[in-house]
């Protein structure tokens, strides 16, 4: 299979290349800090950002992609199920 774009260095902006399930875990960082989360059924994401400040989306529609660097999905406060991560 030809890839095209092997040599180019990823960025932020750009697609991502990878994924991995989340289980939200109020104790436990992710193995990844993401470069984005898709939520595959709707509801409320608790998430530690990258930065270290803690925030809730509410409502989130179910299908989202969120642009969101996060380093860890907290379980109190989430509602939303199916989360990948995104890197």
């Amino acid at each position: 299979m030809t890839d095209r774009f092997s040599n180019v260095h990823p960025s932020l902006s750009g697609p991502a290349s990878t994924g991995f399930a989340i289980l939200p875990d109020d104790d436990v960082d992710l193995v990844e800090t993401t470069r984005g989360l898709y939520l595959g059924s709707g509801g409320d994401i608790a998430v530690v950002m990258a930065s270290g400040a803690s925030i809730v989306l509410t409502s989130v529609p179910g299908g989202s992609i969120l642009p969101l660097r996060v380093s860890r999905v907290l379980d109190t406060g989430t509602t939303a199920n199916g989360i990948v991560g995104l890197v």
